[in-house]
């Protein structure tokens, strides 16, 4: 059968921005004969997340990342439905997701790498699955609990920077649950703040691209930081870590800011920010998801149940069509969605 898939076609430059032509999409045949342990699998809703910039490198800078091979095709998280299936774990008609998930209409793939998955969690939006009831909620869910230490009645101000993003949107929602009197969210557009405490129920946004950031933080967070989830780094967290309280607890998650850089991970702070940290007892350790994922099950529940009461609202862009990817992620690198960016690729 003939199926479309989504190959890297170049590289970025070196500390370049990806443009959509670093992406090509190609025909290609797929066999239907499947071998013992195989399923073919319809895909239905692909992802694109920032840390796929590391994965566009020769190098990703990351042991856990490998890079993205030129001319073969691009791969990361995906759900799909089973239309056949020649292993144990998966039926005809179930609907599965991968973190390899190769950006195809169709794939045959090898039973042993995909989860089996039930709608029933997510009332039927499979797409939540790669976000708010995924690896991006869990990301946000275990990291507040494993390294923001949020205690009820501390009065504690929360602050998140790339707040309007698929984890940063989540995040700043279970720091209010578990107990943060204000949660302030950074983000780069009015809409994106209106989105923020409209819909969200942050306490206040801030508009780094028009706002003065220290001056309007100051404002929105009158008794200092206590907790900052940070997905920017560079020049936003050392404004944010600034103004951090003494014990504060830095939960370092992502740094999209320096993904385009050629610097390692997590790249080197200011001399001033490292002694901020020093001298007020700052925790700041590296956040990985992965080292937690004995905890998955139960916090992947948890976000079900969050979402289904609508504790957590769900915040989503999606784009259709499997020739949009290259699109979608470019404007994903810089800020074009809102939420999630889901690119959907068939019903």
């Amino acid at each position: 059968m003939q199926v479309q898939r989504v190959v890297l076609n170049s590289r970025p430059g070196k500390n370049g921005a990806p443009v959509p032509e670093n992406f090509r999409l190609e025909e290609t045949t797929l066999t239907s004969d499947l071998k013992d342990g195989e399923a073919l699998v319809r895909t239905l809703y692909l992802s694109v997340d920032p840390y796929m910039r590391c994965r566009m490198n020769e190098d990703t800078g990351a042991d856990y990342l490998t890079p993205w091979q030129l001319s073969e095709c691009v791969d990361g998280g995906g759900v799909g439905r089973v239309e056949s299936s020649r292993c144990s774990t998966c039926a005809e008609g179930d609907v599965v997701t991968s973190f390899n998930w190769p950006w195809q209409t169709r794939a045959v793939m090898k039973g042993s790498g995909l989860q089996k998955l039930d709608p029933q969690l997510v009332d039927g939006h499979l797409s939540y699955f790669l976000g708010a009831v995924g690896i991006t909620g869990l990301t946000a869910l275990l990291g507040v609990r494993e390294k923001g230490h949020v205690t009820k009645g501390a009065n504690q101000t929360m602050v998140v920077s790339g707040a309007a993003g698929a984890c940063g949107s989540i995040a700043g929602q279970i720091g209010r649950l578990d107990g943060c009197v204000r949660v302030v969210g950074i983000c780069g557009s009015d809409e994106k703040c209106r989105a923020l405490v409209e819909d969200l129920g942050f306490s206040a946004a801030v508009n780094y691209r028009q706002e003065d950031v220290p001056t309007r933080l100051k404002e929105c967070c009158p008794d200092g930081v206590d907790v900052y989830f940070d997905n920017v780094g560079g020049a936003i967290s050392e404004t944010v870590i600034a103004q951090m309280n003494n014990g504060g607890h830095v939960i370092l998650c992502g740094q999209i800011s320096q993904y385009n850089k050629d610097v390692p991970y997590p790249p080197p702070l200011s001399e001033e920010t490292q002694e901020t940290l020093q001298s007020k007892s700052i925790t700041r350790e590296r956040f990985m998801v992965l080292n937690y994922m004995s905890k998955a099950d139960a916090a992947l529940y948890e976000l079900s149940q969050c979402v289904k009461s609508g504790q957590v609202k769900v915040l989503e862009t999606v784009v259709s069509g499997i020739e949009n990817m290259g699109e979608a992620f470019c404007s994903m690198m810089k800020g074009g969605n809102i939420g999630k960016q889901i690119i959907k690729i068939s019903e």
